[in-house]
């Protein structure tokens, strides 16, 4: 039986994060080393789900990450949040492995992060799902906790079309 637990991601985690975010770079975004090593230093949080197994080892089942409004990004999803809203917590990407789906490991990385939210003093949740190329998945997981659509937008030259969702009233 195996069995996970969030920690921080950490250096040890590096390959596992960036290879779980290339197997679902098309619900998520592309993301080097440099790239995740710049959203680490400025996250608000950045958690992982580390899955202990007797047969392989301990190996990345989810991860998330997650910025402030503070943040020195350029992904167009979280400049649009920027220009609408003065304080909120933008969720950059979360990816569960398919192996553990269906386990809470999503809903456990959301709890840590309304938590952190509320203590910080934020309100607000925002992210984006795909809506071009659907994302039916995270789109009823997010509708499950609360969050609502709050606008749309083509990025990357029309390569994507994403629903910007926000939760407000974070308590945890």
């Amino acid at each position: 039986m195996s069995e996970a637990r969030i920690a921080p991601i950490a250096s040890a985690h590096l390959p596992g994060v960036l290879a779980l975010n290339r197997a679902h770079e098309r619900e998520t975004s592309p993301l080097d080393a440099a790239a995740l090593d710049a959203l680490l230093r400025q996250a608000f949080l950045a958690q992982s789900v580390m899955a202990d197994s007797a047969v392989a080892g301990e190996a990345v089942a989810a991860f998330l990450i997650a910025l402030d409004q503070d943040a020195d990004y350029a992904s167009p999803n979280f400049l649009w949040f920027r220009r609408r809203f003065a304080r909120f917590v933008y969720v950059d990407r979360v990816v569960v492995a398919p192996d553990w789906r269906g386990r809470g490991l999503a809903r456990g990385l959301y709890a840590g992060l309304l938590a952190r939210a509320a203590a910080a003093g934020h309100a607000r949740l925002a992210c984006e799902v795909n809506s071009d190329p659907p994302n039916p998945a995270s789109d009823a997981f997010h509708a499950g906790l609360g969050f609502r659509e709050v606008g749309r937008a083509v990025i990357h030259a029309g390569v994507k079309e994403v629903r910007y969702l926000v939760r407000e009233g974070v308590t945890g």
